[in-house]
């Protein structure tokens, strides 16, 4: 286009010398070369603005010439405050976010397990950079501000007795009294003649068969006696062992003897957590496991992210609760960036523009507008001869 435009120059030049040198001869080109010089004026006119728009015309440092190059640090800014003003305001930014439920797009995603699984391999992959670089003091101050505090607050015995209380509902603590049973089954069959010896020390006036043949039938009693509770689920053995258990439930929680130990025992827990030698192992322990783990074909800590990921999206994407929560929290945070962070978005593009070279930013900018650049020559040209002609006439029909 730019040479068609300098080619229809060129043609108006060659028609205004041929009209120029034939005149004489032929009265009638006064016409066409009207027409021939004020399409020149304007063609070269018109050349003139468009060049003087990105650079010097033919290199001549002509005032008020190359004015985007000349204008560029001011065009930057105007362009970052335009930006700002009329695109990173939060009623624009917020108004379009609002009619996008982004935590349902979140949930279905995440919910799918490839994508999960994306995830959890970026963590998973950041996690030994994140283990390297801790040290003792780290997980020190991690500690003593988060997890000592809540331990100093922690009522020991009242979390036990609702431990308890978990346990004992649906009577699933009774698995353990059989197993508790069978173990003392145990020890008694193979501690025979440690009881008998002892039983002995303890009589010394009676004979040792009759000493042998107490404690054999004491031995079989007992062991009878446990059959007999582990194949009878409604023992009266089992309902004192759950009346024993619920008192002492009981105990826990209103017992000031039990809170005490409780605090005692805590404040020892305290202690030994506080001792800097074991942060140092704790922290050595867990990187080593986790290392271990990540390195595996089969990692835990990948496929535990993976779940969890998997949970919160299948969670939230049949919650439309949540999601409504959800995207309340995003629309006041994207607010918040909006309005701390725009003026500093707006900075970055005028600073950007700043940087670029002035030569390559008008032949891009040039290159963008392209054709209509170059029809601005040739409608200059036309009209230009057009309004010749019309000058012409005007004065040839006044003259006369």
């Amino acid at each position: 286009m730019r040479t068609a435009a300098t080619c229809l120059l060129a043609a108006m030049i060659a028609l205004l010398l041929t009209c120029v040198v034939w005149q004489h001869a032929y009265p009638w080109l006064e016409w066409p070369r009207a027409f021939a010089e004020a399409a020149t004026v304007g063609a070269i006119a018109d050349w003139y603005a468009v060049v003087a728009l990105f650079r010097h015309p033919c290199g001549i440092p002509v005032p008020h010439t190359a004015i985007i190059p000349r204008n560029q640090r001011r065009i930057a800014e105007s362009l970052g405050s335009f930006v700002e003003e009329n695109f990173l305001t939060p009623e624009i930014i917020v108004g379009r976010l609002s009619g996008y439920n982004a935590a349902e797009a979140l949930a279905r995603w995440l919910a799918v397990r490839e994508n999960s699984a994306e995830i959890a391999d970026m963590v998973a992959a950041s996690l030994p950079r994140l283990l390297e670089g801790m040290d003792e003091t780290d997980v020190e101050h991690l500690f003593e501000r988060l997890v000592i505090p809540r331990l100093r607050e922690l009522d020991v015995t009242r979390v036990a007795s609702r431990l308890l209380n978990i346990l004992t509902e649906g009577n699933r603590h009774q698995p353990l009294l059989d197993r508790g049973l069978i173990a003392v089954e145990a020890w008694l069959s193979g501690n025979l003649d440690l009881i008998k010896a002892k039983f002995s020390e303890a009589s010394k006036y009676t004979p040792a068969p009759l000493d042998a043949y107490i404690v054999n039938k004491f031995v079989e009693g007992i062991v009878a006696l446990i059959h007999e509770v582990v194949a009878n689920p409604e023992h009266e053995l089992r309902h004192q062992f759950d009346a024993a258990v619920k008192d002492f439930s009981d105990d826990l929680q209103t017992s000031a003897v039990y809170r005490r130990f409780g605090r005692l025992l805590l404040r020892d827990c305290i202690r030994h957590l506080e001792a800097r030698d074991y942060y140092r192992v704790l922290l050595e322990h867990v990187r080593a496991h986790v290392l271990a783990d990540l390195g595996g074909r089969r990692s835990v800590v990948r496929e535990m992210l993976v779940g969890t990921f998997v949970a919160i999206g299948r969670g939230v994407a049949g919650e439309p609760s949540i999601q409504h929560k959800l995207n309340a929290w995003w629309l006041d945070i994207a607010n918040l960036l909006v309005l701390r962070h725009r003026h500093q978005l707006s900075g970055l593009i005028a600073d950007v523009v700043k940087g670029w070279d002035t030569k390559e930013v008008s032949g891009k900018l040039e290159a963008e507008i392209g054709r209509d650049l170059q029809y601005i020559r040739i409608n200059g040209t036309f009209v230009g001869g057009t309004v010749g002609v019309l000058i012409h006439a005007c004065v040839f029909f006044a003259s006369r």
